[in-house]
């Protein structure tokens, strides 16, 4: 059969999404496994999964530091040793920190599972922080934070959440001298504390053949124990500034990073999904409106965008750029232009039908492996939306099917208020 490229592919609608179905079980002490089975490939991602500890204050940097020197060694392991042991079997390891929860990562093949699953075990019940590993943990963390306060957008991004998070794990920003403030003794406590079954979600995906759950569930079950002390994973209340515009000067910028938005609502919210519809049409992707003007027609800038954060505890619409430093102020009000039209002019049915196939050809496309299942269903538990899975995905495609341009006007007007938009601004102005 011979194709006509002149003809345009032929437009099918999305009618539903296949989710593939987790395996719950419920482990003795506490631990939650979700096992999703998938794939033709001998491999499986182990993900275990921590929310973090409250905040505090005096010792603020406990929770990225804990998570961060987890594989610098145990009292029977050095830091050399576990990547050697993680290298021999072709396996992968790595620590994420995140605003709401830490995780320890192992891709390992199946048939070394046996042997790498005792490595993180190790590391999970015996980590011990050794002197010298912190030394050098503050020290490069240090340099990297002195690098990094030299470009303007990292420096726009810490204000803008510090606005907006104010003294909170969000709001943190971490000073040189913060860093001195790490005490081996408090770290030993605080992993006790946090990385205990109790506080803890397993989530496995891959091909799961027989024995591979056993396995994983033989060394994480009765082979660990909680600690007399309970995990407190709550968070004190997120207070946002009363000013509003932040402007932090740099003479000889030749760009100023511009941030600016608002605290905004999580998944929980049922004006979620119709939301991220309207950004999508803001900034949320090559085609958006921020694009086309401040990028396409007047050239200020490689690029901009605007997005949605998430989180347990709250949320936030932001946009995000680097603009030239002389054309800074121009950008903000092109920025408050675009913002204005959303709320007064209603979006034409041609770019509503553009996003529309954009957001669902992205969900189809974000499910591409049994990895990817396992990460929309993530987005859901940890926001305490686990029991709604497969309504949630269902509701999301007929959102964006189906929502009209007259209710992303009223969104707008809810939203997106330039006069209540915090503002960083780092450059020149």
């Amino acid at each position: 059969m011979i194709i006509d490229r002149k003809k345009a592919p032929e437009f099918r609608a999305i009618d539903n999404i296949n989710l593939i179905k987790p395996v719950k079980q419920k482990l003795d002490n506490g631990c939650n496994v979700f096992s999703f089975n998938s794939g033709d490939q001998d491999l499986v991602r182990i993900e275990w999964i921590f929310g973090n500890q409250r905040f505090d204050e005096k010792k603020p940097l406990l929770n990225v530091a804990v998570n961060t020197m987890l594989t610098d060694g145990t009292s029977t392991l050095t830091a050399a040793q576990i990547a050697d042991k993680v290298d021999f079997y072709g396996a992968f390891l790595q620590v994420d920190y995140g605003y709401d929860n830490s995780q320890v990562v192992l891709y390992s093949l199946n048939k070394h599972l046996q042997h790498t699953l005792p490595v993180i075990k190790d590391i999970l019940t015996d980590s011990v922080f050794p002197e010298k590993e912190l030394e050098t943990f503050i020290r490069n963390q240090q340099q990297k934070l002195q690098v990094s306060m030299q470009k303007n957008d990292f420096v726009a991004r810490r204000g803008f959440n510090k606005a907006l998070y104010g003294d909170t794990l969000y709001g943190l920003g971490a000073e040189n001298d913060t860093y001195k403030t790490l005490r081996r003794e408090d770290m030993l406590l605080f992993f006790k504390q946090m990385y205990q079954p109790s506080n803890c979600t397993i989530i496995v995906a891959g091909k799961i053949e027989p024995g591979i759950l056993e396995l994983i569930t033989d060394t994480f079950d009765k082979k660990w124990v909680n600690s007399s002390e309970k995990s407190d994973t709550s968070q004190p209340e997120l207070k946002p500034s009363a000013e509003h515009f932040y402007f932090i000067e740099k003479p000889d910028a030749l760009q100023s990073a511009i941030r600016m938005g608002i605290p905004a609502i999580n998944r929980n919210h049922p004006d979620f999904a119709a939301l991220q519809v309207l950004n999508t049409i803001l900034g949320g992707y090559f085609g958006s409106r921020l694009m086309a003007n401040i990028r396409e027609d007047k050239g200020y800038t490689y690029g901009i965008g605007s997005g949605m954060s998430a989180l347990k505890h709250g949320g936030a619409l932001f946009i995000a750029t680097e603009v030239g430093a002389d054309v800074c102020k121009a950008a903000v009000n092109e920025i408050e232009k675009e913002l204005n039209l959303l709320q007064t002019e209603l979006i034409t049915e041609e770019e509503l039908s553009l996003v529309r196939n954009f957001l669902l050809g992205s969900l189809l496309g974000s499910l591409e492996n049994v990895f990817s299942h396992a990460d929309k269903f993530k987005n859901l538990y940890f926001a305490g939306l686990d029991y709604d899975y497969y309504d949630y995905y269902d509701r999301y495609v007929e959102t964006v099917k189906t929502v009209t341009a007259g209710h992303l006007q009223e969104l707008a007007k809810q939203y997106l208020n330039f006069n209540q938009f915090y503002k960083v601004i780092v450059g020149k102005y």
